[in-house]
């Protein structure tokens, strides 16, 4: 698992470059994702990583280095 493969999940769903996408970037205001974006974000994320995000969850994710923690915590058990 690479912080990588997050990278390009996002970058595809998003139609950005991999190079705006850090572990400090913003998903609203640096990444320009709006609400429908996030929702079909968590989906790619549940299917690629085989984890389940909570609505609760995935409300607190706000940078792209929360949704990398959150898998990286989520898939090491």
């Amino acid at each position: 698992m690479k912080f990588e493969h997050l990278q390009n999940l996002i970058s595809e769903s998003l139609g950005i470059d991999t190079e705006r996408i850090t572990m400090e970037a913003d998903l609203v205001a640096d990444l320009g994702a709006d609400s429908l974006d996030a929702a079909e974000l968590v989906m790619s994320i549940e299917d690629m990583f085989k984890v389940e995000v909570s609505d609760e969850d995935a409300q607190r994710f706000k940078t792209v280095g929360e949704i990398w923690q959150f898998i990286v915590e989520n898939t090491s058990k």
